[in-house]
Order: structure tokens, then sequence, then C-alpha cells
């Protein structure tokens, strides 16, 4: 697929016109990474945001004690690093590829100035950027006032809903970075993962999860204990 195709699939360009996607195709550099290669660090310069053709990103910060917390996964067509673009600075958060892939990256300089003669091409930016603002404040909200069973009940719908078969999905990360994104611990997962298919939740098959019991996620990701 050629690199401008690769540019207008994404949702950060969608609806651009073809004019516009050659040159951002023009200012991209095409990059390969390897399986746990740092893309950045927090408190780096940042130099640009990224747009992922193949592979997975993790995106983390380290408590002082060293703790990992997950905060996102991206996979291809997504964007991040993005958020320095437009306040300057350094990057909030570190970012590691969880395997080899691919990515564009847009210098800051070269898009700024891009954007200053295109500003439609902002304008698709804030939109991703209120979506990804969203996002957070939601996870915010389940680390703070949620019970691990909740967490994962609420996550579990997020990743049916933005598959292609809302019930059926594979799992694209494993269960310890899984805990990490839940902030838990991979013993505490797996037993919930357990107890959920047990009581008829949901059925595991490896990686593959079958959602059987939509309403029972529900009220779990709404803070209804239950048995849990």
């Amino acid at each position: 697929m050629k690199i401008a195709e690769i540019i207008a699939g994404a949702s950060l360009f969608e609806g651009l016109p073809a004019e516009q996607i050659d040159i951002l195709a023009q200012i991209c550099v095409d990059q390969k990474f390897d399986k746990g290669q740092t893309l950045f660090s927090e408190g780096s310069r940042a130099k640009g945001f990224y747009l992922v053709v193949s592979g997975k990103i993790k995106i983390s910060k380290l408590s002082r004690e060293g703790k990992e917390q997950i905060l996102h996964i991206f996979g291809p067509g997504e964007i991040f690093g993005e958020v320095p673009v437009f306040s300057g600075g350094s990057y909030p958060a570190n970012a590691e590829s969880l395997d080899s892939g691919r990515a564009l990256f847009f210098p800051r300089d070269a898009f700024i100035a891009l954007i200053e003669r295109e500003p439609s091409i902002a304008l698709n930016m804030l939109g991703i950027l209120s979506q990804r603002l969203r996002r957070f404040t939601q996870l915010v909200e389940d680390l703070s006032l949620k019970e691990v069973p909740g967490r994962l009940a609420a996550h579990l719908i997020f990743l049916g809903e933005r598959s292609d078969s809302p019930e059926k999905f594979d799992l694209d990360i494993t269960k310890a970075q899984l805990a990490s994104l839940l902030g838990t611990i991979p013993e505490t997962l797996s037993r919930i993962l357990t107890k959920m298919a047990q009581q008829g939740i949901i059925a595991i098959d490896g990686r593959k999860i079958r959602l059987l019991d939509r309403k029972a996620l529900e009220s779990l990701a709404a803070g209804v204990k239950g048995q849990f």
C-alpha cells in the first residue's frame, strides 16, 4: 500500500482532499521498528507524532517504585504522540513497540507549517484529541472508582465495540500487559477471567474471547459487584 493510501485511511486524516494527503505523504518519514524498541521516553523533547502502519505500540508511565501503568496500546491506523504537536515541550509518557512493525513519523515543525496553510487538518486532529481525552477520563475513573472486575468488564465491552464482531474477538496483548492496563496483577486478572467463565459471562479459548452475557458485563462495568 502506498504511503498516501495509508494516510488517507487514518481517522485523523479522514475526508481530507487528495492534494492535502499528498502533502502529508511528502513530509512524513517511513520508519521500521523492532520488538521492544523505545520510540520515545517520558520527558524527552517532542519532535513529532506517529501513525502506526503495522505492529502495536504501548504507551505507559512508570511510578517512582518502577511499577508500570499501561495507558493505551495503539495498532494499525492509529495515531500516537500527537498532543505535544500543539502544546510543544516533551512527551508525557513512554512509547515502546510490542512487536516489530512500521510507522509513519510526522515531524512537528513541518506539520505545524502545514496546518498553518491548511487549517482543516487541525480540525480533524481536534476531533481525535477529544475522543482520546474521553478515553483517558474513563481510564482515570475506572482506576480510581471501580474494582478490578468492573474495569475488566468495561474493557471487554470496549474491545468488542471496536472489533468487527462485538461478541467475539481476540485479545491482542498478553494477560500481563492487560493486567497492567487495568491497574492490577496477572494473578488477579486470571482469577477474575476464570470466574467470569465459570459464571457463563464469557468464554475463553486461548486469546479468543466470547461475550456470552452482555447484561452481566454491563452490570459489572457499572459497578454492580454481584458475586465478585
